[in-house]
């Protein structure tokens, strides 16, 4: 993956969650062994939801790599937001010193659940659980204990004009949510320009940032996206801004006004007035649908805390009838489909237990 000069990046620049390439491939490898439980258990609505979010009125642990007290409390602050609408806690702070949790690259047990670090390119944060599963993530960044699970690129030197709206997007993320524009009910995937201008001839500025040519052409997202800041192919793309028709994605009502959808450049838009873009105020706030979301996947109420271990239970079924007879032992060399039912098995037996 190349990195960038985070000091070279302008207001106008589009910087996109950079998951690197061979993280994503775990997830995708993951998530089609999830497909695989769906399909082969008739009747069941597998609600990817229930593996990836945390347990409602869980305490999740929060720890830092880097940045100094007075940003993380900052980053701190700006996640309120969050807590003051789900039933979670995002818990920042270590009982035994009463100061910001940390975590190291050397460290061997959980410090905590999502590892936060600042010295990687761009911003991003596994979704949900993911960022306590050892199957996910390669190199630095990843599920285990050693692994950062969501980044804040720079943020100790320079933070974008809406910082406080990317730390509530990833931590969005970090709380099971996806981004808004591949959201399959809504408008992006018919009303961007994938592809150049007819006759586009590949013109770049000198950070390397594919621009309108001599003659007024413009770049499409995929051209644009593989010059500078991001350095995507075309694989990543369709991974991060297509639309997925998932059975396991619960999509609520498409809303412009979500803090998980991107201010794309006016140059991804076929129709700059068409229903993709976001709103002029949205992204900095959570938005009404956000907090509606947050509401449905960590509830307060007994009924709907109930109606998620009943779910749970369902799922867990349909992934031991799936793996069985993997589950009964682990041994050393055991493919990656029995880790992944013995991490999902797992998850979904604290959520039956704790709700």
């Amino acid at each position: 993956m190349q990195s960038y000069p985070l000091h070279g990046l302008r207001s106008d620049d589009v910087v996109l969650d950079l998951i690197p390439d061979e993280v994503e491939v775990s997830v995708r490898k993951r998530d089609e062994w999830l497909k695989s439980v769906q399909e082969g258990s008739a009747g069941l609505e597998f609600i990817a939801k229930d593996v990836s979010r945390w347990t409602p009125g869980q305490k999740v642990r929060v720890a830092f790599l880097g940045g100094d007290t007075a940003l993380r409390k900052e980053i701190a602050e700006a996640t309120k937001e969050i807590t003051d609408v789900a039933n979670i806690v995002l818990d920042f702070t270590d009982p035994a010193t009463a100061e910001f949790r940390t975590w190291s690259e050397a460290d061997t047990a959980y410090a905590a659940d999502i590892r936060v670090s600042f010295d990687k390119p761009g911003f991003f944060s596994l979704v949900g659980t993911d960022s306590i599963n050892p199957q996910i993530g390669a190199g630095r960044i990843g599920g285990r204990p050693n692994q950062c699970s969501l980044n804040l690129g720079g943020f100790p030197t320079q933070r974008p004009p809406n910082w406080q709206g990317v730390v509530r997007h990833e931590f969005m993320h970090a709380m099971g949510f996806v981004h808004e524009h591949q959201n399959m009910r809504g408008p992006c995937e018919a009303g961007m320009r994938w592809d150049d201008d007819p006759g586009y001839v590949k013109t770049q500025d000198p950070r390397g940032t594919f621009i309108t040519d001599a003659n007024g052409r413009q770049p499409g997202i995929y051209t644009y996206l593989s010059g500078f800041p991001n350095f995507w192919n075309k694989q990543k793309i369709d991974f991060n801004l297509r639309t997925h028709d998932d059975a396991n994605t619960v999509a609520g009502p498409f809303e412009k006004e979500s803090v998980m959808l991107y201010r794309f450049a006016a140059l991804f838009y076929k129709d700059p007035n068409n229903g993709c873009v976001p709103a002029a105020d949205g992204g900095l706030s959570l938005s009404e649908g956000d907090r509606r979301g947050l509401r449905l996947l960590y509830p307060r109420t007994v009924q709907e805390l109930a109606q998620i271990a009943e779910r749970a239970r369902k799922a867990l079924e349909a992934v031991e009838t799936k793996a069985s007879p993997e589950l009964e032992g682990l041994e050393e060399g055991e493919d990656m489909t029995t880790t992944y039912a013995r991490h999902v098995a797992g998850n979904l037996r604290r959520k039956i237990n704790d709700v």
